[in-house]
């Protein structure tokens, strides 16, 4: 006769089988739609590239040695590939400096909002999704129209006599800058603000009570408890901003290339596949490193504040 204790753990096992034969269909659908292309991608690095794109099914690691190498046609020496570095910098250090002016942006935009009265807080909340329903295209080709040189910033400028000629923003890493940081502000603004808005704001009037200086404030108090909103917002500001395609594209004007216009080079008149992928799993290598300094970081702080 079995057990109580026998018998729970017998329904446990059949719960937990039920769960995993439950969720079999949803995982195989991950796996093919997400882990198989991840897959096909390393394997194709690791291959080399056809005469007319495509792969040979050969292995050769040249792929990854051309990430930030490149072989001399005369003598084939090493050497390395100062294009795909300078391409590496301006990514990193755009999508970074794109994460520092939405965060100069959003933040006091988030505190606004968390300011405001509960009848009008939802309105600005609404206002500030107003641009996802844009498309990103159309949304770049706004900025372009307000920064090129017979755009609204110039022809003010002109009008105005401040410069005798239209000022060269377009085509620009400027130009890039601008436009990512107008397009992911909203990535920035709605995190802070969701923490923002569960901030006791006594808090604050008790620093202002015992002669705490408005900036002390700000680096004491409140930001501290929204320090988990901005690490959020600054990851999802920086991983779609290090991989941007459009935005470069369209106010790079192909001179200013970024990471993903790079990986689309290969695969398209630069016709090396291999390469193309090796450059696609560097990028996710460096996402994937923000991501777990941002889950680190966010554990510490839940510890700190549990």
């Amino acid at each position: 006769m079995a057990t109580a204790e026998e018998v729970a753990k017998a329904a446990e096992r059949r719960d937990v089988r039920d769960r995993w034969l439950l969720s079999a269909p949803a995982l195989l659908v991950i796996f093919l739609a997400a882990t198989g292309p991840l897959l096909i991608v390393l394997i194709y690095s690791f291959l080399t590239p056809g005469p007319y794109g495509d792969v040979k099914w050969q292995f050769s690691p040249d792929a990854w040695l051309s990430v930030f190498m490149e072989r001399d046609i005369f003598d084939d020496t090493l050497s390395l590939a100062a294009a795909h570095v300078t391409i590496f910098w301006r990514s990193i250090k755009l999508a970074v400096v794109t994460t520092i002016a939405t965060l100069a942006l959003g933040f006091p935009t988030a505190y606004f909002m968390a300011t405001r009265s509960e009848k009008t807080r939802d309105l600005w909340l609404f206002l500030i999704t107003i641009p996802f329903w844009t498309n990103l295209l159309i949304r770049t080709f706004a900025v372009l129209q307000i920064i090129r040189n017979e755009g609204i910033i110039n022809t003010i400028l002109l009008k105005l006599g401040i410069v005798s000629a239209p000022v060269q923003i377009l085509y620009t890493d400027t130009a890039i800058l601008i436009g990512m940081a107008y397009v992911y502000l909203p990535l920035m603004v709605l995190p802070i603000y969701a923490s923002m808005e569960k901030l006791d704001f006594r808090l604050v009037e008790a620093g202002y009570d015992l002669y705490a200086t408005r900036f002390k404030v700000l680096r004491k108090i409140i930001f501290p408890l929204v320090k988990p909103g901005v690490i959020a917002g600054s990851i999802l500001v920086f991983i779609p901003a290090l991989g941007a395609y459009v935005t470069p594209s369209v106010l790079g004007g192909g001179k200013n290339m970024m990471l993903s216009n790079l990986i689309e080079l290969q695969f398209g008149q630069g016709r090396n596949w291999p390469l193309g992928s090796a450059l696609s799993i560097t990028v996710m290598i460096i996402v994937m490193v923000a991501l777990l300094a941002y889950v680190r970081n966010a554990g510490k702080s839940g510890v700190r504040h549990g």
